[in-house]
């Protein structure tokens, strides 16, 4: 069961699941982020009614419900049967969640509550839940799991939440619990997310400006999705990691201005032109420097990744510069 199936990071595992699995997958999103045509891309799929959800008769390989993960009620009922939940679905904006704070506590708090008492009343083994290094705040990189967390927006304040009540419900309720820290993922069928990758080729497809906010020295770390879609297949099949938490990234920092460079280097070798780049003010809440310590990654999860960034950018424009022209 995954909640935000259709968003960028769903549709990958939902692709790499039916590639590698036999098992049947059902998703919930509300598509306010997202798109069914971004599921519809990678498989077909069958868009199932409340009343079919309840019969449990109309589940298919996949199998797709509109719905908010703040329902408690729908939360209940996509769960049964379920082995494991991947919960994907969050406001996923430090901006957004500065603008409004309440509405990213209930989405990525209640919401995340919803489906772990969902998960342990309906017997679920496994629940995966994407959390983010901004949960750490501003800290000296790199990050790694040990580290005390002093979140800076509302955003990473939520997300620590969503973490420690994880935490608890492994230790109340032995519900196998397993948090991951997402690095900045970029790659194909990010079409939707306005994350610094696909926003700044979306404005070079347009031929506009690259935004900058500050002196674009601030730092990422930038794991292209393959490698992280490897990684969540390990998670759901390894054994004994109920209750810890992964930092997956690369250990690799790379500035804004970099990526932009390299995005511009590809543009001009590929359409025969660069876009400016134009400096506004720095954003509040926003981290200056992180990258993360993989070590614990490797270790438990045999997490290697293969894609460094010049790689994963070019597989990523080539990608939206095809995707374009269909």
């Amino acid at each position: 069961m995954i909640t935000g199936g259709c968003g960028f990071i769903g549709a990958n595992l939902i692709k790499s699941l039916l590639a590698t699995k036999e098992t049947h997958i059902l998703v919930v999103d509300n598509l306010t982020s997202s798109s069914l045509d971004q599921l519809g891309n990678i498989t077909s799929y069958h868009e199932i009614t409340d009343t079919e959800l309840e019969t449990g008769n109309s589940l298919q390989r996949v199998s797709f419900i509109r719905g908010d993960i703040r329902d408690e009620a729908l939360a209940l009922s996509v769960c049964r049967g379920a082995e494991t939940v991947v919960h994907l679905a969050a406001s996923t904006g430090v901006i957004q969640s500065i603008q409004d704070p309440l509405a990213d506590c209930r989405i990525n708090i209640i919401g995340t509550i919803n489906y772990l008492e969902a998960a342990r009343l309906n017997g679920v083994r496994r629940f995966v839940f994407a959390s983010s290094s901004a949960s750490l705040g501003e800290q000296i990189p790199p990050y790694h799991e040990k580290m005390v967390a002093q979140p800076k927006s509302p955003y990473g304040a939520s997300k620590l939440a969503g973490e420690a009540y994880c935490q608890a419900y492994f230790a109340s309720f032995g519900l196998e619990t397993v948090i991951l820290r997402f690095g900045n993922v970029y790659g194909p069928h990010s079409t939707h997310k306005n994350s610094v990758v696909a926003k700044f080729i979306k404005h070079i497809s347009s031929r506009e400006m690259l935004p900058i906010y500050g002196d674009g020295n601030q730092t990422r770390d930038f794991i292209y999705v393959e490698d992280l879609i490897l990684a969540m297949l390990s998670v759901l099949d390894r054994e004994q990691i109920g209750g810890q938490v992964f930092q997956l990234a690369t250990h690799q920092e790379h500035t804004v201005l970099e990526v932009a460079e390299e995005l511009n280097l590809l543009a001009e070798k590929v359409l025969g032109y660069r876009c400016s780049l134009g400096f506004e003010s720095e954003r509040a809440g926003e981290i200056e420097r992180s990258y993360s310590d993989i070590s614990k990654a490797r270790e438990m999860l045999k997490f290697a990744p293969k894609y460094d960034l010049r790689r994963g950018l070019e597989e990523t424009f080539t990608w939206f510069v095809k995707h374009e022209n269909e």
